[in-house]
């Protein structure tokens, strides 16, 4: 199957849950605002049929326009085209009822109310306009003389529609909010940790460390900064495979985050490489933590590799007023980890800042 096919799966799957949202909202507020019409009805010589338009407008069509939008190609314009019929049958019930004040307004109110949630000002218009052409049609048509005065007895049985429609229309906005901000919060999510280990990817976790120099530059703290690189990783990965090698990984990150204080903040940094920094902490601090990582990884061993004993290297730079930017505390960082790894692995070098 390709792209363009899971594509408008997925367009067609969006529909449906778009018209699908608006089922129940339509047919409480049809089921509801029938009353609201038929209390002007009862007081006006009109024929039978628009009873019958009324009964089926109100207890037929919601249900009709749920199959409608269900079954189309396109699920998401056929309900904005219900839409718009809901805006056309909204404006000849107004002008049925003469313009009664009251249940106009409320009327006017529900089909604005969805209109501008499901598709902005632009539906908002476009159902504004067909609201005020249907409405002025009929009234011309069917010589309808205004009738805009609320009896007391019309304004009670309104209170139905006044109370239930917009209740329920807050309380599916508001679960919509929820799902939006669950979504959004995933999508942060994804963006900002690693897929494998959970800890920051090096995108976000170098701008945390941005703004951790920032901060130590502005309010003169201590920081350093700690990088982590697996000791011959490519071997393990071609003697014992991938699997292992990515248990290899995850291994490391669980014995930083057990290890480390909560605030200390770890990214992984490239393959097999690890970032620490370590807010309001000094360099002799960092190495002691990083000892402590190295004697619980002398008692593990890998769940499918016994035989191997992870060992690491590690770069450690103590931040320097001097830097004139964060990557030049990255840097000593880095060059610290590369004379780790160039003077034997398994040992930890401090920068040296002053060259």
């Amino acid at each position: 199957m390709d792209g363009s096919t899971y594509l408008d799966e997925d367009r067609h799957r969006s529909g449906r849950r778009f018209a699908r949202r608006l089922y129940i909202p339509r047919t409480i507020g049809l089921g509801t605002g029938f009353f609201c019409v038929a209390s002007v009805l009862v007081m006006q010589p009109v024929s039978g049929w628009w009873w019958l338009l009324l009964i089926a407008y109100g207890y037929i069509w919601p249900h009709l326009a749920w199959q409608m939008a269900d079954r189309a190609p396109d699920p998401a314009r056929a309900e904005t085209r219900n839409l718009m019929i809901d805006s056309l049958m909204g404006g000849v019930w107004i002008g049925v009822m003469g313009m009664n004040a009251l249940p106009s307004a409320l009327i006017l109110a529900m089909i604005c109310m969805n209109n501008v949630g499901c598709g902005g000002l632009k539906l908002f218009f476009n159902g504004l306009g067909f609201i005020v052409l249907s409405c002025l049609l009929t009234l011309g048509m069917f010589l309808i003389p205004l009738n805009l005065e609320t009896m007391p007895s019309q304004v009670w049985i309104c209170l139905p529609f006044l109370l239930i429609y917009p209740t329920y229309f807050g309380l599916v906005s508001y679960r919509t909010a929820l799902k939006l901000s669950e979504h959004k919060r995933r999508l942060m999510h994804m963006s900002t940790r690693d897929g494998m280990t959970g800890v920051y990817n090096r995108r976000h976790w170098e701008h945390l460390l941005h703004g951790e120099y920032d901060n130590c530059q502005r309010y003169h703290r201590s920081a350093t900064l700690i990088l982590i690189d697996i000791d011959h990783f490519k071997s393990i990965n071609d003697s014992c495979g991938h699997d292992v090698g990515d248990e290899a990984i995850l291994a490391i990150t669980e014995h930083l985050q057990l290890t480390l204080r909560i605030t200390d903040v770890v990214g992984r940094f490239g393959g097999d490489e690890f970032g620490v920094i370590m807010s309001g902490t000094a360099q002799d601090s960092a190495i002691q933590a990083m000892a402590r990582v190295r004697d619980y990884l002398d008692e593990f061993r890998l769940p499918h590799a016994p035989h191997i004993s992870l060992r690491i290297s590690v770069g450690v730079a103590e931040f320097d007023h001097s830097m004139v930017s964060y990557r030049e505390w990255l840097k000593a960082a880095d060059v610290a980890l590369y004379k780790a790894k160039n003077l034997g692995r398994s040992r930890t070098e401090v920068a040296d800042i002053a060259a």
